[in-house]
């Protein structure tokens, strides 16, 4: 095991401990906004025209929305939800957005938007995707810490221009 923490990088590094360190002290207020902002999108999000339907297990209308409530203290900051939308559309809506960063990733402080069918589960056979629930017009947003009007207005402004 010795080897391969040293061959490895199993470990952090003194650097990479002292920045974590610091992280923790603001990661309750920094949750607290994530969940705040994705909660208040995701319910602006379900009241738009051209978006079929949003998840984000602190809304009502999702259909674990009790057993959410009753296991954790916020809704995190995923959100997902459907456009009416073909692939280049949706694509389109997602390049167009300029507070949230095209990117495979679940973020950190800064918003981030993927379309799950072309990026993250494009090696999975359109009709598999399309079983479970992916749809090409499918987005996931991690949504950051920023001002929630700010990343309200970048969705308000993408959606106009891809779905008219």
């Amino acid at each position: 095991m010795v080897f391969a923490q040293k061959a490895l990088g199993l470990q952090p590094g003194p650097f990479d401990a002292w920045l974590t360190t610091r992280g923790v002290r603001t990661l309750a207020l920094r949750m607290e906004r994530h969940c705040a902002n994705a909660l208040a999108l995701a319910a602006w999000l379900e009241t738009r025209r051209g978006v079929r339907h949003v998840r984000y297990p602190f809304l009502s209308s999702h259909p674990q929305h009790d057993l959410a409530r009753r296991q954790m203290r916020a809704g995190s900051g995923l959100v997902t939800f459907e456009l009416e939308a073909s692939v280049e559309a949706t694509l389109a809506f997602c390049r167009r957005l300029r507070c949230f960063t095209l990117a495979e990733s679940l973020g950190g402080v800064e918003s981030l938007v993927c379309h799950p069918p072309s990026m993250t589960h494009a090696s999975v056979p359109p009709d598999v995707r399309r079983r479970v629930g992916i749809a090409d017009g499918l987005v996931r947003l991690s949504v950051g810490i920023e001002d929630v009007d700010d990343l309200r207005a970048d969705l308000e402004a993408a959606l106009s221009e891809v779905l008219g």
